[in-house]
């Protein structure tokens, strides 16, 4: 399938950002600050938007939190100068919270509804309403988030039900893959006779377990064309969760299927929170998708390169290129194309130093210490010596100063 080849699906705006509709695939992340410290979920935010986070849900699950929704919303505009949209995450009490602080829904650029945590029988159905009918006056999108974890027991039990009374009963796990869907396609539809525009409506059916997840995700995505969230819910710690979230998305997003997505991981205890956007925004341009920053080009290492010189200046380069981003993302259009290389030994240094716009070839174990320099495939220069990481960071800045003429941002917004 071509890496263009996608599934077509109703445009839903998001803020200033459109999710569906051939839109570009977007990142997502979640906080997990308590929303009530209005500085410090705002910092987190802006820290996953720096990231490339494009939209990120904060948590709304009590009064001190609802209360301080247009500050976080307001420290964002004015402290961070970030426009990043805010999703409201709303469990069991989201209908009161919206109306009794009118400023939270006005501030927040998406809903978030569960329907198994909106209450049972009557209660869900008048819980769920009320927050539809807040996102139809406050003239905003929902996203109707089903999870395995929370889903509605009375629907499962009635498919259950019916299930065993077959003559060829189907398994459990595609009876609960069947009551994902169920769920999330009765609701969208429920919003839209409540008066919810159809463009208002994204859905996403989680599940923690992957192959689960990616049938849920292709069944549902041949029933509906409302915009899909992906992601695979507690996906774990470290490389466990990053390989796991990064398989299910890869293959949903090569189908064709998914608008937004999010690595749901869990963080080291007291680690960085913005890992969950950058493998996000890693996965989507190693599969062509998106072009977030310039792409570094660096061997893994052999018995040919026991220094640690051309691992030192890689990860070097890595840094120098995410901060010089945040600058050229603005001034400098075109710049996330540009390819370094970073190379360790004569096996494939050479070659592909010249098949990037600049790459050096550094010398391995037992070879003349001279770091032979490529731009545009052609040997132009010689490194060697204790600046030779100065000297090539230097020629990467010379490089991107007259390849990307610098724009003015103003004139580049318009």
């Amino acid at each position: 399938m071509s890496r263009t080849s996608r599934r077509d699906s109703v445009p839903c705006r998001v803020g200033g950002l459109t999710i569906g509709g051939g839109a570009p695939v977007l990142v997502q992340s979640m906080t997990n600050t308590d929303s009530a410290d209005a500085v410090a979920t705002a910092d987190q935010v802006a820290a996953l938007a720096l990231a490339g986070s494009e939209i990120v849900r904060i948590t709304v699950n009590n009064r001190a939190s609802a209360a301080k929704v247009a500050e976080i919303r307001a420290r964002l505009d004015e402290v961070h100068g970030l426009d990043v949209p805010l999703v409201g995450d709303f469990h069991y009490n989201g209908h009161t919270l919206l109306q009794e602080f009118p400023d939270c829904a006005e501030a927040l650029a998406k809903y978030r509804i569960n329907p198994g945590n909106v209450g049972r029988g009557v209660r869900h159905d008048a819980n769920f309403a009320a927050i539809v009918q807040t996102a139809i006056d406050h003239g905003r999108p929902v996203r109707i988030g089903v999870n395995f974890g929370s889903l509605d027991p009375e629907l499962l039990d009635e498919l259950m039900e019916l299930n065993a009374g077959r003559a060829e009963p189907e398994s459990a796990d595609a009876v609960v893959r069947e009551a994902m869907i169920q769920s999330a396609l009765s609701s969208g539809q429920a919003a839209e006779e409540l008066g919810l525009d159809h463009d208002k409506i994204v859905l996403s059916c989680k599940t923690s377990r992957l192959q689960e997840m990616v049938q849920v995700y292709q069944d549902l995505a041949a029933r509906c064309d409302y915009p899909l969230h992906l992601g695979l819910t507690e996906a774990g710690m470290s490389s466990k969760g990053i390989v796991a979230s990064s398989a299910a998305l890869a293959i949903l997003l090569q189908q064709g299927i998914g608008d937004t997505i999010r690595a749901s991981l869990t963080p080291e205890p007291g680690a960085d929170r913005t890992l969950e956007a950058r493998v996000c925004c890693e996965l989507l341009q190693s599969m062509g998708f998106r072009q977030f920053r310039p792409q570094v080009t660096a061997c893994p290492g052999c018995g040919r390169t026991t220094s640690t010189v051309f691992q030192e200046l890689a990860q070097r380069i890595e840094a120098y290129l995410a901060d010089r981003m945040q600058t050229w993302s603005t001034e400098r259009p075109g710049v996330a194309d540009l390819k370094v290389a970073v190379m360790g030994c004569i096996v494939n240094g050479p070659g592909e130093s010249r098949a990037a716009d600049i790459g050096i070839s550094l010398p391995g174990t037992g070879e003349s210490p001279r770091a032979p320099v490529y731009v545009d495939g052609e040997r132009v220069r010689t490194l060697e010596g204790d600046r030779l990481a100065d000297d090539f960071i230097a020629m990467v800045e010379r490089y991107v100063e007259q390849r990307y003429p610098r724009v003015d941002a103003a004139v580049g917004a318009q």
